[in-house]
């Protein structure tokens, strides 16, 4: 249907009860339009009208598809990196600025960010999720870790920027060396903490140069076809799944922070907010948050204030907040932080994800700042018994997806039709036909051969790989689900591998093992045990570039902190409820790649015969079959054999029953002991 106009959506609206003008859902729709495409194309309705007419439906999808017809039309005239280089750099010249720095991220220093935070994409073209660049008048650096090396150069031209890498050659480092003496170099202060704007300002020093906080930024202000803010609905997370109210959750917020003697905290963290007020969203890609900040006092009995755009909020989220929540503009966050300042509050703010900009106008209003760890990260993180439930749920509903993509992928891979996109895709129809599916949890790693040697790959039609025999495929996927998020890795041989291959799977496979069977001691922090996921690898000179496990939320955010296993020291603690991944790999450029990954949930062990302290364990949370045609059975000892012939046991005795007969077949097959 077309669009019929302003003048029949205002009557409509009428009909509809809705006050809204079509001006007021013109500017909605483009907030929809900015935000990642949800699965249920029509929720944002129930934003217009609690319960739409088919009539106002139609018309709102159809002025919806002609004002994205529209956008996309004027973005086919997109200029060329060096085009955008060089409006970047005419606007610094304008501004008395000898260069700019720009990171990846967003107002919240988050992973996902929205369309409209993705500046570093627009002015490079970098995909990846960690980078940042540096621009002067007559150079520029592009800096990524080491999961980007090789992505880097195929995405970013080597004649505008420099290739360096984040950690060992970091931005701060090349400012202190590039920055001309004199010069003003500016940066945004909502798109680094404070941590990162001290460094930028000390390198400046160094180079005799002057770090200078920006009032608004310049990329902003070339980039002429700027998304706006994301709108979605923003909707209550069930207490069914989330096992605690948000008044109880404030309530023992409150009472940690006067405890230590603090007046208020500012949560600038999304995910915290959504786990604080039981609310999930859809602002950014693959993580159900609706952006904000909130201001929680240690004076239980006064509002939250809760800064968010309030027309992402459905009638029913309203209620659920009710009269303890005071919603607030965004625009206002300035003002109610200068209350505190005013007032001499002795103030928390987060010193991983909290903006130089909210530190600098606490400070600078006379707040005692205060900054320290996100108050809601390990309450977060420690999932109670209701939400290690819903894991148990997610995973078991997704593993009876993955098993029949599997099963479906055991019989057409060898075939050659198959390349890496289409495999993704075919996987995402399996998780769909399994019901609840509310989105991936991340972009689907789909490598085929060559490809699976990058450890962040993300297939585009340029580089998608046909599945053929002799090859090595390692699919890394997610989901998101209202009970829970999974995150798990196969690499599969299509058909036969080679015996280094069979090694280098099962050194992996034993790096593996030895985390799911790991006993440990209450204060042990995953820093502690990474080297049981390596031992395998090093005994014979190998080692991989990433952390063995990260933190997974509760249907949020597939990479939470504050524990993780890594060499990267860590001194938080694992705890009962946690939830982490297991994910050692291996990776030889050019050739393969291999990764074994699932999700696994610290318990209390068991109790161990003459043990003189308490230990902690792991429950194995992901369940699909690990391909024992990869496997050289006799580089696992008696203890790690058994572990899996245990682990494939439990898979078919669970899922086996929630499949049909031919995959039922592959998977008894699949499981086999070894």
């Amino acid at each position: 249907m077309n669009y019929q106009g302003d003048d029949a959506l205002k009557t409509l609206l009428a009909k509809n009860g809705s006050t809204r003008s079509p001006a007021e859902i013109r500017a909605l729709v483009a907030g929809i339009l900015a935000a990642p495409p949800a699965l249920d194309t029509r929720a944002w309705h129930a934003l217009v009208a609690a319960a739409p007419s088919d009539a106002l439906a139609a018309q709102l999808d159809a002025l919806a598809a002609e004002m994205a017809a529209a956008r996309d039309g004027d973005r086919t005239h997109g200029k060329s990196a060096r085009e955008r280089i060089d409006a970047l750099r005419a606007e610094l010249a304008a501004r008395k600025l000898a260069g700019f720095v720009l990171p990846r991220g967003d107002e919240h220093q988050g992973e996902y960010v929205s369309p409209r935070a993705e500046r570093l994409l627009w002015l490079t073209g970098f995909t990846g999720s960690a980078g940042a660049c540096i621009v002067l008048a007559d150079k520029a650096a592009m800096f990524v870790d080491g999961r980007y090396t090789l992505q880097v150069k195929t995405q970013v031209d080597g004649k505008l920027f420099a290739y360096r890498h984040l950690v060992d050659e970091p931005p701060h480092e090349w400012l202190a060396e590039n920055a001309p003496r004199g010069g003003r170099i500016g940066y945004d202060p909502w798109l680094h903490s404070s941590d990162s704007a001290d460094r930028m300002r000390l390198a400046c020093e160094k180079a005799g140069a002057e770090l200078v906080a920006l009032s608004d930024n310049p990329v902003d202000a070339v980039w002429q076809d700027q998304p706006p803010p994301p709108i979605s609905p923003a909707r209550p997370h069930p207490l069914e799944f989330a096992g605690k109210s948000m008044h109880e959750k404030r309530a023992e917020l409150a009472a940690r922070l006067k405890r230590d003697g603090l007046d208020a905290a500012v949560i600038s963290a999304p995910d915290s907010l959504a786990w604080l007020l039981n609310i999930r969203g859809g602002d950014v890609p693959h993580t159900p948050l609706a952006l904000g900040f909130a201001v929680v006092r240690a004076d239980g009995n006064r509002p939250l204030e809760l800064y968010m755009d309030e027309r992402k909020l459905l009638p029913e989220t309203k209620i659920h907040l009710g009269n303890s929540v005071e919603v607030r503009p965004p625009a206002a966050l300035g003002s109610g932080l200068e209350f505190l300042g005013k007032a001499k509050a002795r103030v928390l703010t987060d010193r991983l994800t909290a903006a130089a900009w909210i530190d600098q106008r606490l400070a600078g209003t006379g707040a005692v700042l205060v900054r320290d760890v996100c108050p809601c990260a390990l309450p977060k993180a420690c999932k109670n018994e209701r939400e290690l439930a819903g894991a148990r749920a997610a995973h078991v509903r997704d593993g009876a997806a993955l098993v029949r993509f599997l099963a479906w992928l055991s019989r057409e891979a060898p075939t050659g039709k198959w390349d890496e996109i289409a495999v993704s895709d075919k996987l995402m129809e399996f998780r769909r036909a399994g019901g609840d599916l509310r989105d991936t949890s991340f972009d689907t790693i789909s490598g085929a051969g060559p490809n699976g040697a990058i450890v962040h790959y993300r297939s585009t039609p340029a580089t998608s790989r046909r599945l053929e025999p002799d090859m090595l495929f390692l699919l890394d996927s997610g989901a998101q689900y209202p009970d829970g998020t999974t995150d798990v890795t196969r690499t599969m041989a299509v058909g036969k591998a080679s015996e280094e291959q069979k090694d280098r799977f099962t050194r992996v496979l034993k790096g593996h093992i030895a985390i799911a069977r790991a006993r440990f001691p209450k204060g042990t922090s995953g820093s502690q045990l990474d080297t049981l996921a390596r031992r395998a690898l090093w005994d014979v000179g190998l080692d991989y570039d990433h952390g063995t496990g990260h933190g997974v939320g509760s249907y949020l955010s597939v990479h939470e902190g504050p524990h993780r296993i890594s060499k990267m020291p860590n001194s938080v603690a694992l705890q009962p409820g946690m939830i982490v991944s297991n994910e050692p790999g291996y990776y030889k450029t050019g050739a393969y790649g291999i990764r074994i990954e699932n999700l696994v949930a610290v318990r209390e062990a068991d109790p161990i015969p003459g043990a003189e302290r308490p230990m902690l364990g792991f429950e194995t949370l992901t369940l699909a079959p690990i391909d024992r045609h990869l496997v050289a059975r006799d580089l696992l000892d008696a203890g790690e054999r058994d572990w899996l012939d245990a682990y494939h046991a439990r898979v078919l005795a669970e899922i086996g029953p929630l499949v049909d007969e031919q995959t039922r077949g592959w998977l008894e097959a699949a499981t086999a002991r070894i």
